[in-house]
């Protein structure tokens, strides 16, 4: 879609995300001429009134709002089969790339991020509006450190959609209020519980609650309280640990009413504690920055000028800022200390003798000076140089730049969910870093969407990390799990290698804890699923799955194993397990012939009748074997039937 013109009036210049309803470009307004972001929904959408009345109601409720939290709805509409939004450009990054670059905050910097933030949630709930999904990928920081909530009413509109499936509604599962997950009703009370999820997230890193799909960790919040963030991470405050408990009670009626009573809280929370002002920085490296490389880029041919990079704001505080070289200069001298002496008054006057030793010091001062300066300068300054923007060159393009400019240069792969495959997502460290000249510059290559990596128990656990920041996925250390690999080595990732993800999804890291003494539990009468992670439960690996009959176990439940129950392996060992294929012969009295046969037949089983008429319209009187026997499949079953 780059170089398209929706309604003739806005152009879209270049990529910024990716979503699963949606995409996010960069744009122009060629009618005003400024800088726009236009979200273009799935083109299933254009067909469906239900989601594009619940669209222009959302945009045009939002247009309405006013607050410099709030990114600005411009317009809306559809282009053939492309319903679109025209927002408020935010020339920045969002909450999710920052947090991925940076970690854990500390409290002032939470303060500063979610403040502004709650004011502006808070003015949509005084006109009835909810935003139903908020998330760190929906909180815009620009490069002047303004903080930014998006996409209000959208997860309704699509909700609205008749194409629209169950699993969307979900939303973003990480966020979701226990009444959005059964019920699926929303007030501002949900927005409460969702933004104290974001705080906990911003205080630890994490998330509260994990799982294997969607669905397992929506439904923990149903069951469980968001953990205290001072469980997870020193330094949390209790009155922030109180913050989040009370915006995340189970009961909504426990909550703080809406966003504004909050933000009150908050703000009453820093004041006590003394909290410093913060300016919270954007995202160096975000899809934003690079899509504006990309527009550059193609409005240019690539390398052939610079681009400016955007500057990173600078701020004086407390919190640590990895990633970024220091640069150690000489204290500068006050302009006074370079004023001109006087040979004569400095060195007594009188005769010239004195006067010619006069000038040699000064001029053997003045050389070592010049040498102090010089090493200063070259300790400091002069031995590093910025790394130049080399995003969106082709490969061949961004070494010949990094090498013109006196650096080495190295080629690592690097996952996108915007930059085509082979196309260059950025360099490590990023534009803009001073770092030391020779020294070695990567050049990140898009290897595609995100996938998890394809790593094997017992490597190193830093390397298995690095390989998955390097996918462009976040690992989470999960605790130990039995395994044959060395202890404290890798003993599994979760979901497995290959697996593709969205960008910044979790993976979780388990370490081994080496192979110990396992009992093989009994999985009898257990369903094949159950008995299988029964089994992994205790550290086994389940080799294969065998089915065989037995007339006293179910189908599809586990009969043994093997080796048997009780015996003695070394987790990590294999076994095989062994599961019923008994058919259980069902209820047909009463029933037709023709009824009874189709429905034993459907399970494998052969029918004779014995009737004085060879009728279907019989009804079955006896039946052998009798109801809920379990029988092998194919068995004969012999129906009796009148008239």
């Amino acid at each position: 879609m780059i170089g398209q013109m929706l309604e003739g009036r806005y152009r879209i210049d270049a990529p910024i995300a990716r979503g699963g309803m949606s995409m996010v470009f960069r744009g122009t307004d060629t009618r005003l001429d400024r800088p726009v972001a236009i979200k273009v929904m799935d083109p299933k959408f254009a067909g469906d009134p239900q989601f594009l009345s619940r669209f222009e109601f959302e945009a045009r409720a939002v247009a309405k709002l006013k607050h410099p939290s709030l990114v600005a709805v411009y317009d809306q509409g559809i282009d053939g089969e492309y319903p679109f939004l025209i927002m408020e450009l935010v020339e920045g990054g969002t909450l999710r790339e920052l947090l991925r670059e940076r970690g854990p905050m500390p409290p002032h910097a939470v303060r500063a991020v979610a403040e502004p933030v709650l004011r502006a949630i808070g003015t949509a709930h005084d006109a009835g509006l909810v935003h139903r999904d908020v998330k760190p990928e929906n909180v815009l920081i620009s490069d002047v450190g303004e903080v930014k909530i998006a996409d209000f009413g959208l997860v309704r509109a699509v909700a609205a959609a008749n194409t629209t499936s169950a699993s969307v509604i979900l939303g973003t599962a990480a966020y979701l209020s226990p009444e959005q997950v059964t019920t699926g009703t929303a007030d501002a009370r949900s927005d409460v519980y969702s933004f104290g999820v974001l705080i906990f997230e911003l205080l630890t890193g994490r998330v509260p609650f994990t799982g294997d799909n969607s669905l397992s960790v929506a439904y923990q919040r149903v069951e469980n309280d968001v953990p205290a963030p001072s469980n997870f991470i020193g330094g949390v405050p209790p009155e922030f640990d109180a913050l989040v408990a009370k915006a995340t009670s189970r009961d909504p009626a426990q909550r703080f009413a809406d966003a504004n009573e909050m933000a009150a809280t908050l703000q009453m929370i820093a004041m006590e504690l003394n909290l410093p002002p913060y300016r919270v920085p954007a995202p160096r490296d975000s899809a934003e920055h690079l899509s504006e490389s990309y527009q550059t880029g193609a409005a240019h041919h690539p390398g052939e000028r610079p681009v400016t990079p955007h500057p990173v704001a600078a701020h004086h505080s407390p919190a640590p800022e990895p990633h970024r070289t220091r640069v150690v200069t000489a204290p500068r001298p006050r302009p006074e200390e370079y004023a001109p002496v006087p040979a004569a008054s400095a060195f007594g006057g009188g005769d010239d003798h004195s006067r010619r030793t006069g000038l040699v010091w000064v001029g053997i001062v003045t050389a070592l000076t010049l040498l102090v300066g010089i090493g200063g300068w070259w300790l400091g300054v002069g031995r590093y140089s910025a790394v130049p923007p080399i995003a969106g060159m082709d490969s061949e393009r961004a070494v010949a730049v990094l090498q013109e400019a006196g650096f080495e240069t190295a080629l690592r792969q690097k996952a996108s969910d915007t930059v085509p495959v082979g196309g260059v997502v950025g360099s490590e460290p990023s534009a803009g870093s001073r770092v030391t000249k020779s020294s070695t510059v990567a050049v990140l290559i898009s290897n595609g969407k995100p996938r998890v990596p394809d790593i094997k128990p017992g490597d190193q656990l830093s390397a298995t990390n690095q390989a998955i920041r390097d996918a462009g996925l976040q690992p989470i250390d999960s605790g130990e799990a039995a395994s044959t690999a060395p202890k404290g080595s890798l003993a599994k990732v979760e979901p497995a290698p290959g697996t593709i993800l969205p960008m910044g999804a979790q993976v979780k890291v388990y370490r081994s804890k080496g192979s110990q003494p396992v009992n093989v539990p009994d999985v009898r009468g257990k369903t094949a699923e159950e008995a299988a992670s029964a089994l992994t439960t205790a550290g086994l690996v389940v080799r294969e799955t065998r089915v065989q009959f037995d007339k006293n176990v179910e189908g599809d439940k586990a009969i043994a194993t093997e080796p048997a129950v009780g015996t003695t392996l070394q987790s990590g060992d294999t076994v095989t397990l062994i599961v019923s294929n008994a058919v259980k012969v069902p209820n047909v009295m009463g029933q037709t012939v023709g009824n009874a046969r189709s429905k034993l037949q459907q399970l494998g089983l052969r029918v004779e009748v014995k009737s004085l008429t060879d009728s279907d319209s019989s009804l079955v009187i006896g039946q052998v074997p009798g109801i809920g026997s379990n029988v092998e499949a194919g068995s004969v079953v012999t129906l009796t039937a009148l008239p």
